[in-house]
């Protein structure tokens, strides 16, 4: 089973290159054939020069949609032969043990799937509290954050991909759509990602964007509404070294 990483980026250069080798080598550990590809949107920093000395495929795009350049690395593997995509953000870091479970869920049948995730870094202790709720409850009900998704080649083209009308939650759209298809299944084991906006975003910037976003859904489609995404990033003065946790 060919599979591929696709990530998705915009200016990382300084995440950029431990993702792909936290790829490479759960692709390694996987012992199938693998590819990276980085879809790099709208970057005008040295993303794509670390991406590809890293031995990803970079594909250039220019649109600031994260569900628009989720899909045009999606296209890109397709076109390489992939049968199995692992959606992978810039900032996350999957652990071989997370793909090696994904691979054996898609052999027995299911059509895609997520994991749970830990921050990396420190983070406000509340948040720690929250995300074990949130890893509960994304178990429970099926769903997945959109740092690690899974889904078979056949999935993804039965869905029709990523729904670009969005700009934020489209990983919620995207395995409710899997689902509605086939067994939709959560590893075991999470993956490693960045605190870096928990670090950088104050408490009450990140309830009040998300209340909003529950009490008005049309946000979801207003840039300007979305900062925490889409906004200039802040810097994270905080940044865990690589390899630490």
């Amino acid at each position: 089973m060919r599979i591929c990483f696709v990530i998705p980026a915009h200016n990382e250069e300084l995440l950029i290159g431990r993702t792909v080798a936290a790829c490479a080598a759960a692709g390694r550990a996987s012992v199938e054939p693998f590819d990276i590809v980085v879809a790099c949107d709208a970057c005008t920093d040295r993303t794509a020069e670390i991406a590809a000395a890293g031995g990803a495929r970079v594909v250039e795009i220019d649109r600031r949609i994260i569900a628009a350049v989720r899909n045009a690395g999606a296209l890109a593997a397709i076109e390489a032969g992939a049968e199995l995509l692992f959606h992978v953000d810039a900032d996350t870091w999957p652990p071989a043990a997370s793909v090696r479970e994904a691979i054996e869920l898609v052999k027995g049948g299911a059509i895609g799937g997520g994991a749970g995730f830990n921050f990396d870094g420190v983070v406000p202790l509340g948040v720690r509290w929250t995300s074990w709720v949130m890893n509960t409850i994304m178990r429970t009900m099926q769903l997945t954050g959109g740092c690690f998704l899974f889904c078979t080649r056949a999935g993804y083209e039965r869905v029709g991909g990523w729904d670009e009308t969005l700009l934020v939650s489209e990983e919620i759209i995207m395995a409710r759509a899997l689902r509605q298809h086939g067994r939709f299944e959560i590893v075991r084991t999470r993956v490693l990602t960045s605190g870096r906006k928990l670090r950088t975003y104050s408490t009450w910037e990140i309830v009040s964007l998300i209340t909003r976003g529950l009490l008005r859904p049309s946000m979801r489609r207003d840039r300007k509404q979305l900062d925490l995404w889409y906004g200039p990033r802040r810097e994270d003065r905080s940044r865990t070294p690589p390899g630490r946790t």
